[in-house]
């Protein structure tokens, strides 16, 4: 906390040391429009139908004075327009991007734009709705000003030069839309409306799905859309694709309203739309396509100015070869700086890359070692819980076999055991009753035999006895 109320000291002492500090305020939801920043719309009525929840309005001061508004997507990380109004433009050109911390951290203590490094780790989500310079490095595209600085004065010039003010552009489109954009405004649009002030001008993108780094979105659209709020109302809308640098196509405000969302509407009124002067715009549509083809033309208001611009001329002249000199010296420098820094991004790409090659192959190495041992040591656990299993296993196999066979046991009848027990003692203790009975029957069959043969004899002796008692005749009984 002590840190944080240090550096609000020091931005504090900034504001009141530098006048030129640049400073700008998120509006809230609560209040209409962009607060103070509504003077550079017609009417102090913003444009409508911008009403997605991640639009934020932002109206853009510098010196503690409002300079344009601003209405920016934290989705696309871009501004969706800028409005401002016309003013002398500042010869000087002095870059100083700035961002808007109350975008990614409302209730940070700092409300208004400051440089990206000083509040590097005090504001909170710093990068998360707003584009930041990292996202621009490295990349083919440039912070292109959809306000652009070329067209203010030194003040509101400083102001413009905001990461809410700009969108990706490559450096040729960039010039192209600066350079069209600056001739139209100076050589057909102001000098048709009657007092520069009640020229209103907004400047707006068209977001595309195609990103930087995959974060900040790079238009698809570039347009332009003028009101003169003054006796003579006019309003002219021009669009650039950002695929044809060469492209500057006009058409009316309500044809460009089709172009932008649904139900969108950039002037209160369509700046009087019924009640135009066509003269003034068909002049201006003639000055627009003498623009297009290239054509010169001439923007002095007055005899002043002319010779101003004929003495700007001539010291152009003058001083184009030094200009041209210096151009190339410093074009050499940047291309000798930018060719050493690619041989050191080679050369560190090629040691970082051996390196970090050198580093994948020692850590998948020790990751494989690891792993193995980790295997290793889980098996082993696990190999000793399956031979335990295994023998306890074993041992339920041999109790249930021994209750099997106990039951089967259990299951023969107890006679049949007896008696199988039995058998032995019966079988050796009948032996000699057997023995006997065998004699027996031999003794009783020898026995039969010869009783059998007596008989037959006793039969025969009778027979005969018989026979010869009847064929014999009979004798005396000596005989």
């Amino acid at each position: 906390r002590e840190w944080t109320m240090k550096t609000s000291v020091v931005f504090l002492l900034c504001v009141s040391l530098f006048p030129g500090f640049s400073q700008g305020r998120v509006v809230g939801e609560d209040e209409t429009g962009f607060a103070e920043c509504n003077v550079f719309f017609p009417g102090q009525v913003p444009p409508e139908g911008f009403t997605e929840p991640f639009h934020v309005k932002i109206c853009q001061q510098y010196n503690k004075e409002p300079r344009f508004a601003t209405l920016y997507s934290t989705k696309d990380k871009i501004p969706l327009y800028s409005a401002f109004k016309y003013t002398k433009p500042s010869q000087t050109k002095e870059e100083n991007w700035l961002v808007e911390p109350q975008i990614d951290d409302p209730e940070n203590d700092l409300p208004e734009m400051v440089h990206e490094a000083d509040i590097a780790g005090t504001v909170a989500n710093l990068g998360a709705n707003q584009a930041l310079t990292s996202d621009y490095v490295g990349s083919s595209y440039e912070r292109g000003l959809l306000n652009p600085s070329s067209l203010n004065e030194e003040d509101f010039q400083m102001a413009t030069y905001t990461l809410t003010n700009a969108v990706p552009l490559s450096p040729s489109l960039s010039e192209s839309w600066h350079r069209d954009i600056g001739r139209v405004v100076e050589q057909a649009l102001v000098p048709h409306c009657s007092k520069k002030d009640h020229l209103y001008l907004l400047a707006g993108a068209i977001p595309s799905s195609v990103r930087v780094k995959g974060k900040v979105s790079v238009p698809e659209t570039l347009w332009l859309a003028a009101c003169c709020d003054g006796p003579e109302r006019w309003s002219l809308g021009l669009v650039k694709k950002t695929n044809d640098e060469n492209s500057l196509v006009d058409l009316t405000v309500g044809e460009l309203e089709k172009h932008l969302l649904s139900g969108v509407h950039l002037f209160k009124g369509s700046c009087g739309k019924d009640h135009q002067s066509q003269e003034k715009i068909e002049a201006i549509l003639q000055t627009v396509s003498q623009i297009r083809s290239g054509e010169q033309v001439g923007t002095s208001d007055n005899e002043e100015a002319k010779d101003s611009g004929l003495v700007r001329k001539v010291a152009g002249i003058i001083a184009t070869p030094f200009v041209k000199l210096l151009e190339l010296l410093i074009y050499v420098f940047v291309e000798l700086v930018k060719l050493v820094f690619y041989f050191l991004w080679l050369v560190i790409k090629w040691v970082g890359g051996t390196v970090l090659d050198g580093v994948c192959s020692l850590w998948n190495g020790v990751v494989s070692y690891l792993k193995a041992i980790s295997m290793v040591l889980i098996s082993i656990p696990y190999d000793v819980g399956r031979v335990i299993v295994n023998i306890f296993l074993g041992f339920l196999e041999i109790v249930q076999d021994v209750a099997s066979i106990t039951y089967r046991i259990l299951r023969i009848p107890v006679g049949f055991v007896l008696h199988l027990a039995a058998f032995p003692y019966h079988s050796i203790c009948a032996i000699p009753s057997v023995l006997k009975d065998i004699a027996s029957g031999i003794g009783g069959t020898f026995s039969l035999v010869i009783d059998a043969t007596a008989a037959l004899l006793h039969g025969f002796y009778y027979l005969a006895g018989h026979i010869v008692k009847r064929f014999v005749p009979k004798g005396s009984s000596d005989d």
